[in-house]
């Protein structure tokens, strides 16, 4: 299954800045780890937020909440997902 997922991270103003930083660096390796696998294929940032739009290819919307909960910033985050299938207007590559 195909799910287009924006993720708008909101930290608090007051969090130390040391744990923040802490929490970036585990975000980023957990998010290489679940990249590598083959089941976050897309990952853009969204100009000028702390913010990005990501492509998960997964086996079910359980796997997906699994692995966004699984994201150290999850906590912080707001999280829109949209169910994708292929369009019948789409080409065939």
């Amino acid at each position: 299954m195909q799910f287009l997922v924006r993720m708008d991270v909101r930290l608090p103003h007051d969090m130390p800045q040391d744990v923040a930083d802490d929490l970036r660096a585990r975000e980023k390796a957990r998010a290489h780890e679940i990249q590598a696998s083959g089941r976050w294929p897309e990952l853009w940032r969204v100009v000028g937020q702390y913010a990005n739009v990501s492509r998960f290819d997964v086996e079910s919307g359980d796997e997906l909440h699994q692995l966004l909960t699984s994201l150290p910033l999850f906590p912080y985050m707001q999280v829109e997902v949209t169910a994708l299938t292929v369009h019948p207007s789409k080409l065939e590559s």
